[in-house]
């Protein structure tokens, strides 16, 4: 072996160990009292790829009583309220970048780190992740990256009094089971918007609009979906587009596939349903793309907001 290729290696050997370390461990999944919640990543190659997936837990992430404090000698009560909700809530965040070689991880290392940072500003400003922190994402990643690359996202929070807020832009949007119908329940698309990749288009609303030209229409003023769910034992999926296109032959994974296997493990925590899930679209077909899958299970009883049916 050469000097170069040596170094060559220890260098992606590197890489790898310093991207692994953003890789959520079962410890950081977020605890709330009736929601249980997974998920995970499977790389194409096995290694590492274009698909990441971040936790937050407001709670243990954040300094949320000192915030509360500040904001009450400035007297914001709003923000204060925002505070307040984030102690029984839980957020995650799904990025597929274009690609799935190992350095394709560079960016969504960038983007995990980009985002940690603005929402600590976020919660000071606001009390709670708003629009703004996703169209400074797509800012940044339109005047950054090339053409031809984007990064697609999905970030969602749920809450112990069933509040499900999300945003999606370039990825699969949230499916919902219900356990009354058994069946995936079909969403109104008046409930909800979703928006192209980020780094596709300029954003609107930012300081830098005046800085981009040319001659792609904008991507915002982007929109929080929010939803009101679910019925005891409901169950939430986010998935990346490796799952959402997985087939094989001229049959696909979704939605039949997907709704039997959920249908049998149902009863099961998130985590084994997850394992169910991951095990039996292999089983299916070889995978052709990173794949990602978050499972978000309601443990007590709520009820079924505006927007939502069933199938």
């Amino acid at each position: 072996m050469t000097a170069f290729a040596h170094n060559l290696r220890c260098e992606i050997a590197n890489f790898q160990d310093v991207a692994q370390r953003l890789v959520p461990r079962p410890e950081d999944v977020p605890r709330l009292a009736c929601v249980d919640l997974y998920g995970g990543t499977r790389a194409l190659n096995g290694i590492g790829g274009g698909d990441h997936l971040l936790y937050i837990d407001f709670k243990r992430q954040f300094d949320l009583e000192h915030l509360i404090c500040v904001a009450q000698a400035a007297g914001r009560d709003d923000i204060v309220g925002n505070l307040e909700r984030c102690l029984q809530r839980a957020g995650v965040l799904l990025v597929d970048v274009s690609g799935h070689r190992v350095t394709d991880a560079l960016l969504t290392a960038m983007v995990h780190q980009a985002f940690l940072i603005g929402a600590v500003y976020e919660l000071a400003l606001f009390g709670e992740v708003t629009r703004h922190l996703f169209e400074n994402l797509n800012a940044r990643l339109h005047q950054t990256l090339p053409t031809e690359r984007f990064l697609s996202l999905l970030y969602a929070e749920i809450s112990d009094d069933t509040a499900f807020r999300f945003l999606v832009a370039g990825q699969p949007s949230p499916v919902v089971f219900s356990s009354a119908n058994q069946r995936f329940m079909e969403v109104d698309h008046d409930a909800y918007v979703a928006y192209p990749p980020l780094g596709l288009a300029p954003s609107l609303d930012v300081l830098e609009r005046s800085t981009t030209t040319g001659p792609i229409p904008s991507a915002g003023p982007y929109r929080m979906n929010e939803w009101r769910i679910v019925g005891e034992g409901d169950i939430v999926l986010l998935y990346s587009d490796g799952i959402l296109e997985h087939a094989r032959a001229d049959e696909d994974y979704c939605p039949s596939r997907l709704l039997g296997t959920l249908r049998d493990v149902q009863h099961a925590s998130a985590r084994n349903i997850f394992d169910a899930i991951m095990e039996d679209s292999l089983a299916f077909s070889s995978p052709a793309d990173d794949m990602s899958l978050v499972v978000i299970k309601r443990s007590r009883s709520g009820s079924w907001g505006p927007g939502v049916s069933a199938r």
